[in-house]
């Protein structure tokens, strides 16, 4: 869908397609006995298919992102690009039925989906959706976007450690990992969870800054970051960062 209309983009990319590849993949597990996993949920019209899977005991996982549970398809604006993604944000009263997806653990987690580009390919100057690369930095920003959404419904903290950290790191068979415990990896940062913020773009760590995010007040501030118990960030930190190298 060409244009600047975020529900032309919208159209095209409906409940219903991204319900049936849930449903075809649910099947071929159930047949096959198969481990599967549902990434970047944005349609909460599949929740039920995946409760009623899990309750005949197909092996199936879900996952979904920040930017799904933060914004609202009605609140983007015309030509606004730097929110295009694929699958694409749904409307408000989607976005609270992944919430309760959440809540009931039918959603296993919450991931990045970190996937940047440069201006150009976001075509900021046009505002053109069909043409506009599809994907949003996540990276710096999941963590307070999640929390400032989850708080607001009556969520702890505990449930966004276990949804972003513990979560994921038993998805992937990683023991070491997720959790703050004697033996594991002691990665973990020093969040303070009631201070705002208002996203500035200049204030990203992103190469390419393009953000939906900007001017929207979170909830939410890292400190510090640990890495298998060494400081990372700021000025005693001991990581480093890694350049590209020149073609």
């Amino acid at each position: 869908a060409r244009g600047a209309g975020y529900a032309d983009f919208l159209g095209s990319r409906p409940h219903t397609a991204e319900d049936v590849a849930v449903t075809r993949v649910v099947e071929l597990a159930r047949v096959t006995g198969a481990r599967v996993h549902v990434l970047h949920l944005s349609s909460a019209n599949a929740l039920p298919i995946l409760r009623a899977a899990r309750r005949d005991g197909v092996r199936v996982t879900v996952e979904t992102c920040p930017h799904y549970l933060f914004f609202a398809a009605e609140d983007i604006p015309v030509g606004a690009t730097a929110y295009k993604c694929c699958p694409p944000i749904r409307a408000a009263a989607n976005r609270e039925l992944l919430w309760e997806g959440l809540a009931d653990g039918t959603i296993d987690c919450v991931v990045s989906d970190h996937s940047p580009c440069t201006p150009d390919l976001k075509r900021l100057d046009t505002g053109d959706f069909g043409a506009a690369w599809g994907g949003i930095a996540s990276l710096q920003l999941g963590l307070p976007a999640v929390w400032t959404t989850a708080r607001a419904r009556g969520h702890g903290l505990a449930d966004v450690v276990r949804w972003m950290a513990e979560a994921p790191a038993q998805l992937v068979g990683l023991a070491s990992r997720g959790r703050i415990a004697v033996g594991c990896d002691a990665d973990f940062c020093v969040f303070a969870p009631d201070e705002e913020f208002v996203v500035d773009p200049t204030m990203l760590h992103h190469r390419h800054p393009v953000t939906p995010y900007a001017g929207h007040t979170m909830t939410g501030v890292v400190r510090s970051t640990w890495l298998r118990g060494e400081l990372v960030t700021g000025d005693q930190a001991r990581g480093r960062l890694l350049e590209r190298p020149a073609a």
